[in-house]
């Protein structure tokens, strides 16, 4: 038999793995809630279509779809915004709004393995839903910021880029591009970046067919227009255009909300992003690491038509995804991912069987406390044992030797340092949690 290996794009975690996993899973929880969102989850296996209706059949090549055995067509999913498209427009008309919710799951898309993308990889999903003005835009995006600043980033450690789709529709509709055909100019507009200059005006001419708009005079202005790299600048360019200046009305709104809530030095106006989904209709925006390889961390924007689409109520939204991969290698570069997280709040360390009896008896009391304990299931030395509880991760040691039962005391070790101190084993509850928040000069030595 050959050796057995996990599939290419697909990870597999060790505990030490899972604990560091599981503490972005935190971080981003903690955030969503402080921001008042509420998690939900939606299936790993959903019907093709719900797919295709929302990006069209050329998903298909980036899915791991098959057919069940009931004869339907199914796909693992890929992302989970058409999930919640379809179950908040289930139930839309009796939720109060504006709707915010957040989802942590594992996604799948079978593409070419790389560095920073993955075939499965865990991602943050966070929607508000119900809230058609920029406040709603402005508190996702501060949202994003938050779930990277609780690692411990600093805001000069990325940007958050952003752009409006109905501001490029605006500008190309004065270049004589109409709206029904501003999508395509944009996905050329995407490209901006690394597309050559015959390769963009290719592009921009199929895009621009059969209409009067001169496809070099729509790229050139483009270039110009995405040049743009600060309100003053977006107003000088909207400036005696009515349609313009009615949209820059509200982006003066979101960057006034996002600056009062701290945010000024993350956030960057960058209208080369435009997000190459065709169903965002508004402000978009991508996180970006500064430094480095400038890898993206998130990325979102406003969707107002996807649930009307997937057959729903007309419901306003705006969301966001993170990804866990590009933001595990961005902590670790940055010294702030934990080597292990998960390691026991303390450690028993039992000396004899004869101190055995009344050390369960405190580690039961602990656990049901709600502390993380764990203990030498055999006997052995000290200097095993507490090489055995280091190893496990615990901070702190609980000694129960012959001596310390008889007199009713626990001794508590730092294993930082190797200091002790000592409290009555009545005491224990209280004094561990004294420990954790202030550290052993919480117990008389």
């Amino acid at each position: 038999m050959s050796e057995a290996r996990t599939l290419p794009g697909f990870r597999e975690f060790y505990p030490e793995d899972r604990a560091v996993i599981g503490h972005i899973f935190d971080v981003w929880r903690q955030a969503c809630r402080r921001h008042g969102f509420r998690e939900w989850e939606p299936p790993v296996l959903e019907p093709l279509e719900l797919f295709t209706e929302k990006s069209g059949e050329e998903i298909v090549r980036q899915l791991f779809n098959f057919e069940d055995k009931g004869g339907r067509k199914v796909s693992l999913r890929p992302e989970m915004t058409p999930s919640l498209a379809r179950m908040v427009g289930a139930k839309a008309n009796g939720m109060p709004k504006p709707i915010r919710w957040f989802a942590i799951g594992e996604n799948y898309r079978y593409e070419k393995p790389q560095k920073g993308r993955l075939r499965a990889f865990y991602q943050l999903n966070a929607d508000l839903l119900g809230e058609a003005g920029p406040a709603a835009d402005a508190e996702i995006i501060a949202l994003c910021a938050e779930c990277l600043l609780g690692f411990g980033l600093k805001q000069s450690d990325f940007r958050i880029r952003l752009s409006d789709r109905t501001l490029w529709f605006r500008f190309l509709a004065r270049l004589g591009v109409p709206e029904d055909r501003a999508g395509l100019a944009l996905a050329v507009v995407d490209k901006l970046e690394r597309g050559s200059p015959a390769e963009l005006l290719t592009a921009m001419t199929a895009a621009l067919a059969g209409l009067d708009a001169d496809p070099a005079a729509v790229l050139q202005g483009s270039r110009e227009f995405a040049a743009a790299r600060s309100f003053d600048d977006l107003a000088r360019l909207a400036s005696g255009d009515t349609a313009m200046e009615a949209r820059l009305a509200e982006w003066k709104q979101l960057l006034d909300a996002l600056a009062a809530m701290g945010f000024a030095e993350c956030v960057a106006v960058d209208l080369t992003i435009v997000r190459g989904l065709a169903y965002y209709t508004g402000f978009v925006f991508e996180a970006f690491e500064t430094g480095g390889e400038a890898r993206a961390l998130a990325g979102g924007g406003r969707y107002d038509a996807l649930v009307k689409k997937l057959g729903g109520p007309d419901l306003p939204a705006v969301g966001f995804g993170m990804g866990d991969v590009t933001l595990r290698d961005l902590l670790e570069l940055r010294g702030l991912m934990p080597a292990y997280a998960d390691g026991p709040d303390f450690y028993a360390l039992i000396l004899g069987e004869d101190a055995r009896k009344a050390a369960l008896e405190d580690v039961a009391a602990l656990r049901r406390a709600g502390f993380r304990v764990e203990y030498n299931l055999r006997d052995g030395k000290f200097g095993k044992l507490a090489q055995a509880a280091e190893s496990a991760g615990a901070k702190y040691g609980v000694i129960y030797g012959g001596e310390e039962v008889a007199r009713g005391v626990a001794k508590i070790r730092s294993f930082a340092d190797r200091r002790e101190g000592e409290v009555p084993r009545s005491d224990l509850v209280p004094a561990l949690r004294a420990v954790l928040e202030e550290g052993i000069d919480a117990v008389s030595p």
